[in-house]
C-alpha cells in the first residue's frame, strides 16, 4: 500500500494495470475482463490506467465487485436452471470425508474458491478458505453448485472424534423413568436491523423476575425467562458463525428457532441465510414478523415473500409455520410469541427431556479469556446437573475444575440443571465454541489441548508465558459481505510478525451491535467495521465502555491503520555500527580508570562518544568509552581515515603502544513492518 500512496503523492498521471491488479488481488486479465462489467471501459489491450480512474476503482472496488458477483451469480443460476430443464447439466459426483478444508473442497469440485465461499455465505456460514466445514454443510452447498456430494467412509477427519455423538448417545442410553422435562432452548436469527436485539430486550422486559433484579448481564451469552410458570432459555449467539460452529461439531443446541423478519423490509439476504441454517440444523421454528407498527409495514406482503422466496406457508394461510406479528419496540405481541414458543415446545416435548441425576454434560456457547478470571466459558447444560467443584473434561482431556458457577444474572449458584446456561470460572484452558464438556477427571494433557485449539484463530489461546512475549492487537471485524472480510483477514495475516500479531477475537456480518461492544470490553479489542454502520445507541455504549470503533469503506485504509498501530508497538533495537580503528602510537597519561592515548585512524572515519574495544594479539582484552576526541590540539567531532588524533578512554587502563582500538556505536533501530 505504501507504494500506491507514493504513486499518488508524486501525482503520476497513470498507473500500470498490473500494479492495479495486484492491489485488487486479481490477475491483470481478470481485471481487463471485469472492469467493463462494472462501468470502466479501458480496452482489452490496455497496459495503463489514468490516475483518477485508478483511484476511483480502488475506492469503489468492494461495492463494484459485490454488484458484479451478484449479477454473475444470477446469470449462473439462470444458466444452471435452464441447463437442468434441458437435461444438459448432470451433477458432478465427489467424495469427501466428514470434515474438509474449504479450499480442498473447491479443488475436488473443480470450482474457484470464491464461488464456494460465496455459496457458504448465502447459507450463513462465515468461513475462510483455510477453515473446515462438515459433510452436512458441504452437501447443502454442493447441491446449490450442482454437485452430488457423497461421504467417503474410508476416512474420518472429525475434529471432535468420538465426542461428536457423545451427547446423543448419552441421552439415548438414559432410562425413560429417569428423564424429566427441561426448559426449551431458543435461538433468535434474522437479517441485520430487523430487530433481533430489540426482541431479546423486549422478551427480558416481560419477565417480572428479571425486572426486579435490575436488568440482566448479557455478556455470558445466554439467559432465561419465565412464562406461565415455565422457564425458557434463550441463547444470545454472536451470529451465524457460532451457531454453525456448534452444528459442525455435532452439537444440537437449540430446540426451537425464531426467524425475525421486518414487516417494512421483507425477506433479505441474511433472512435467507438464517433460514438455511435453521433448516440444516433440523429444528422447528417460528417466524416473528417484527416492526408491524412502523410506517410502510405490510404483513401480507411479508408473508407473500416468505412463501415465494423461502417456501414458508404461514399457518393462517393453510401452512404449518406460525407467523406471529410483533413490535419489539412497543412490546406488542411478545407474550403471544412466547405462548407460541411454549406451544411448539409442547408439540415436541419428548425431545426436550433430560436426566438431572446423570453425569453433567453440555455444549460451550461462548468462551474467552478474562483479565481477572482467566479462561471463562458459558456452557448450556444439556444432561445431568453441574455442581461447583466438578472436574470438566473434553475427549478424555482435563480442562479444569468448576471453581465457581454464575447464572445469567451474574449471581453465584451451586448447581446448574439441564437447559441452564452457566458461566464457569476455574478452567485451565479455553474450550472452543461447540465443544461438548462433561464431568470427569480426564488426562491432564494441557499441551494436547493447546495444540488442538491452535488452528482456529478465533478461539486459539497461548499460555500466559507465551502471551507475555508477544504483543497483540485484538480486533473484532464486522463487514457487509464475506468477500470483504476474507480480504481483510488475509491482509492482516500477512502483516503479522513474530513479536506483534493481529488477533481476530470475533468476526461477523452486519452492523455493529451491543454484543460486539461487550466482547470488545471483555477482551480489550477494538472494533473495525467495513461498509457497515454503528447505530447511535451503540456509539454511546461504546463511549461509556471506552471501546474504540472505526469504520472503513476502503480495505487498504483499514490495513494501513492497523499497520501503523503495529509499528507503534515495535521496540527499538540496539544495533552495533562499526567505525574505523586506531593503532595506538603513544600513551600520554594513565589514570586509575582512564587513559589519554594517541594514534592513527585506520579503515574508516571515527566519531566522538564512541564505544571502544581494546584488541591485542587479535583478542579483545578490555572495553570502554571515548569521552573526548582531538585532532591538531582541537576538540573535534570527527577524525578521518589517515588522520592522527588523540582520545580520552574511560575504562580499565590497560592500553599499550601498538594495541588496536576498534571504535563502534550502538544505534537504536526500529524495524519497519
Amino acid at each position: 500500500m505504501s507504494s500506491v500512496l507514493n504513486l499518488f503523492k508524486l501525482s503520476i498521471n497513470t498507473m500500470n494495470l498490473t500494479e492495479l491488479a495486484r492491489i485488487l488481488r486479481i490477475t491483470p486479465q481478470e481485471l481487463r475482463d471485469t472492469l467493463p462489467q462494472v462501468g470502466f471501459h479501458i480496452g482489452q489491450r490496455a497496459i495503463k490506467v489514468d490516475n483518477k480512474t485508478a483511484k476511483k476503482i480502488i475506492k469503489e472496488w468492494p461495492v463494484l465487485i459485490k454488484q458484479f458477483e451478484e449479477k454473475k451469480r444470477k446469470e449462473e443460476e439462470e444458466a444452471t436452471a435452464q441447463a437442468k430443464e434441458d437435461g444438459d447439466a448432470p451433477k458432478k459426483e465427489i467424495k469427501i470425508p466428514n470434515f474438509i478444508i474449504v479450499r480442498n473442497f473447491a479443488d475436488l469440485a473443480g470450482l474457484p474458491v470464491s464461488k464456494v465461499l460465496s455459496e457458504l455465505m448465502k447459507n450463513g456460514i462465515f468461513a475462510s478458505m483455510n477453515e473446515t466445514i462438515d459433510f452436512e454443510t458441504a452437501s447443502i452447498v454442493g447441491s446449490d453448485l450442482n454437485l452430488d456430494v457423497k461421504l467417503d467412509k474410508n476416512t474420518d477427519d472429525s475434529p471432535a472424534g468420538e465426542e461428536k455423538n457423545k451427547l446423543k448417545e448419552a441421552l439415548g442410553k438414559e432410562e425413560e423413568s429417569n428423564l424429566q422435562s427441561r426448559p426449551p432452548v431458543i435461538v433468535i436469527m434474522g437479517h441485520v436491523d430487523h430487530g433481533k436485539t430489540k426482541l431479546l430486550d423486549a422478551i427480558r422486559e416481560t419477565d417480572v423476575v428479571a425486572g426486579e433484579a435490575g436488568g440482566i448481564t448479557q455478556h455470558i451469552g445466554a439467559y432465561q425467562v419465565k412464562r406461565k410458570e415455565k422457564s425458557i432459555t434463550f441463547i444470545d449467539t454472536p451470529g451465524h458463525e457460532a451457531f454453525t460452529a456448534m452444528r459442525s461439531r455435532g452439537a444440537k443446541v437449540a430446540d426451537i428457532a425464531i426467524l425475525v423478519v421486518a414487516a417494512d423490509d421483507g425477506v433479505k439476504p441474511q433472512t435467507i441465510e438464517a433460514h438455511n441454517i435453521i433448516k440444516a440444523a433440523k429444528v422447528p421454528y417460528i417466524v416473528a414478523i417484527n416492526k408491524i407498527d412502523k410506517e410502510g409495514a405490510n404483513i401480507d406482503k411479508t408473508k407473500q415473500e416468505l412463501s415465494s422466496q423461502l417456501g414458508i406457508t404461514p399457518e393462517d394461510w393453510g401452512g404449518k409455520i406460525i407467523c406471529a406479528p410483533i413490535s419489539a419496540k412497543a412490546g406488542t405481541g411478545i407474550e403471544e410469541l412466547l405462548d407460541m414458543v411454549l406451544l411448539t415446545a409442547d408439540l415436541d416435548a419428548k425431545s426436550m427431556r433430560a436426566n438431572p441425576e446423570a453425569i453433567a454434560m453440555g455444549t460451550v456457547v461462548e468462551s474467552h479469556v478474562d483479565k481477572g478470571e482467566g479462561p471463562v466459558a458459558t456452557i448450556l447444560i444439556q444432561n445431568g446437573t453441574l455442581k461447583v467443584g466438578d472436574q470438566l473434561s473434553f475427549n478424555k482431556q482435563a480442562f479444569g475444575k468448576a471453581r465457581s458457577l454464575k447464572n445469567y444474572k451474574g449471581e453465584p449458584i451451586k448447581a446448574a440443571p439441564p437447559s441452564t446456561p452457566v458461566k464457569i470460572i476455574g478452567l485451565k484452558v479455553t474450550p472452543r465454541v461447540g465443544d461438548i464438556l462433561e464431568v470427569g477427571e480426564g488426562e491432564n494433557i494441557k499441551a494436547k489441548i493447546m495444540k488442538r485449539n491452535a488452528p482456529r484463530q478465533e478461539v486459539a489461546q497461548k499460555t500466559e508465558e507465551e502471551d507475555d512475549k508477544i504483543k497483540k492487537i485484538n480486533l473484532i471485524i464486522k463487514s457487509d459481505v464475506l468477500g470483504s472480510a476474507e480480504a481483510i483477514e488475509e491482509s492482516l495475516e500477512k502483516i503479522n510478525t513474530e513479536d506483534i500479531k493481529v488477533k481476530i477475537i470475533q468476526k461477523g456480518l452486519g452492523n455493529i451491535a451491543e454484543g460486539n461492544i461487550n466482547r470488545a470490553e471483555a477482551t480489550g479489542a477494538q472494533i473495525l467495521g467495513f461498509n457497515v454502520k454503528t447505530p447511535p445507541q451503540i456509539e454511546e455504549l461504546a463511549r461509556d465502555k471506552n471501546v474504540k470503533i472505526k469504520l472503513y469503506t476502503v480495505i487498504y485504509d483499514l490495513i494501513n491503520d492497523i499497520k501503523d498501530q503495529m509499528q507503534g508497538l515495535v521496540e527499538a533495537e540496539l544495533k552495533r555500527v562499526d567505525m574505523g580503528r586506531i593503532k595506538v602510537a603513544g600513551i600520554f597519561r594513565t589514570e586509575p580508570k582512564a587513559q589519554i592515548v594517541g594514534g592513527k585512524v585506520m579503515d574508516d572515519d571515527i566519531e566522538e562518544d564512541a564505544m571502544i574495544e581494546v584488541i591485542r594479539d587479535k583478542e579483545i582484552i578490555a572495553q570502554g568509552k571515548m569521552t573526548s576526541l582531538q585532532a591538531g590540539m582541537q576538540d573535534v567531532k570527527l577524525a578521518e581515515v589517515g588522520q592522527e588524533c588523540g582520545i580520552k578512554y574511560e575504562g580499565e587502563p590497560v592500553i599499550e603502544v601498538d594495541d588496536i582500538l576498534q571504535l563502534y556505536k550502538l544505534k537504536k533501530e526500529i524495524k519497519k513492518i
